[in-house]
Formats: C-alpha cells, sequence, structure tokens
C-alpha cells in the first residue's frame, strides 16, 4: 500500500440498490483523497465487507429493501471496534427515524434528495470527527429526544406536551371560571369547535370531564391556583 493509500478516506458503501452504489461509487471516486473499498446490498453483507475492509466511513441506506439497516449499527460498530464512522443516507423524513440512527452511534444523515456536494462534504467532516446533520433536522432530533426523555421520566408531562397553544389557551380561560360560550366568544371561534377542542383534550390527558381537567390543570401547572378572598 502507498502513502497515498493510507491517506485515502476508505468508504463503504451500503445500499440496496446496484445503479444507487455504482453512482456513488462514481461519485465518492472521483474526489481526491477518496476511495470505495466495499459495497454491500443488505445487512448481513454489510457487516462482513465492513469487517474485512476495517473502511473510514460506512454509508448506509436506512431501508434495505424492506429491512431496517439500524438493527445492523451495533454490528458495524464491533466490526471496526467503533473505528468506522456512519453516515446515514435515506429518503426517509420520519424524525423518530433519525432519533434512533443518532441514538446508535450515526454520526450524520443525508437525505437523498439533497446535491451530490453535500454528500462528499458530509463524508470529509465526518471523517475529521465532526457530526453532519443540518439545522433543521439536529432541532427536530433534539426535541424528539427531549420527548422521548420525558416520556420514560414523566408520563403525565408527555401527555401535556401533546397539547396545541390552542387547547392550552381552553384550559387556562377554563381556569379562569369561564363556560364554553365565553370561552368562544373570548378566542373568536364557534362553541362546537370549543366542544371539540374540549374533548381533544379529555383524551389527551386521560380524564373524562371539566371538574377533572380543572383538577389536573391546578396540579400540573397548567392554571394558577385561585384566588382566595382574605377576610
Amino acid at each position: 500500500m502507498t502513502t497515498t493509500d493510507k491517506k485515502q478516506v476508505r468508504v463503504v458503501i451500503v445500499d440496496d440498490h446496484t445503479m444507487i452504489r455504482t453512482g456513488l461509487r462514481m461519485l465518492i471516486e472521483n474526489e481526491a483523497g477518496m476511495s470505495v473499498v466495499g459495497e454491500a446490498s443488505n445487512r448481513a453483507e454489510a457487516v462482513d465487507v465492513v469487517k474485512r475492509e476495517k473502511p473510514d466511513i460506512i454509508i448506509l441506506d436506512v431501508d434495505l429493501a424492506g429491512e431496517s439497516s439500524l438493527d445492523a449499527m451495533p454490528d458495524l460498530h464491533a466490526a471496526t471496534s467503533g473505528k468506522a464512522h456512519v453516515l446515514m443516507l435515506t429518503g426517509v423524513r420520519d424524525v423518530e427515524v433519525h432519533a434512533r440512527a443518532a441514538q446508535l452511534g450515526a454520526r450524520g444523515l443525508v437525505l437523498k434528495e439533497k446535491a451530490s456536494e453535500v454528500l462528499i462534504k458530509a463524508i470529509q467532516r465526518v471523517h475529521e470527527g465532526e457530526i453532519w446533520f443540518d439545522r433543521a433536522m439536529m432541532s427536530n432530533l433534539l426535541m424528539e429526544m427531549t420527548r422521548r426523555k420525558t416520556e420514560k421520566e414523566d408520563p403525565e408531562a408527555a401527555k401535556i406536551m401533546t397539547l396545541t397553544d390552542r387547547e392550552r389557551q381552553i384550559i387556562t380561560l377554563i381556569g379562569e371560571g369561564l363556560k364554553n360560550k365565553q370561552i368562544a366568544e373570548r378566542l373568536f371561534i364557534s362553541e362546537t369547535t370549543v366542544r371539540h377542542h374540549l374533548t381533544s383534550v379529555y383524551g389527551k390527558l386521560e380524564i373524562t370531564d371539566r371538574l377533572e381537567l380543572f383538577i389536573y390543570a391546578y396540579r400540573h401547572g397548567l392554571i394558577s391556583p385561585p384566588e382566595t378572598t382574605a377576610r
């Protein structure tokens, strides 16, 4: 192996479409300092080629012919003793999938709709030890991870997080003692809409009526405690 080879970023491509693998290979090998040292079309092949080639970067498609490549990530990390960095490539916009990939150790994620230059830059940055998630994606990831943590630590807080701004407004007005007609007038909506919102609130908070909602909201800080008049 020459000195130049040693400096190259060694990449393995894992995708179930031959045409995509071919296109990615051409794109990557056209970049100075990068070489594709292996390809795989499924999870089993991916683990074998990664174990054999010990790449620096693994470009991993999330969906491999109907099976999730995320399940193979622990084996891929083990195959290189954690030295290879995984860069997810996907057309899936599901934030839960992105969050799970990050939690399993993916160092970045590139959507397939992005320009080819984005993938090259992502490979370079991840190889240098950085992470590659765009701002919107990172914001969504943080929100999703916060939601998961909250659900695990406080089930009631998780329920409250599902409330919309309008539903919170209605709860606040109920705390002020307003009836449905008064709430409708205050918010410039119909009484029917108020009832629909309340039905949604009851379902989300797993309560059954207005009194229970008042008690729940007071207990969990959604409304201020009722004022008392000194005698």
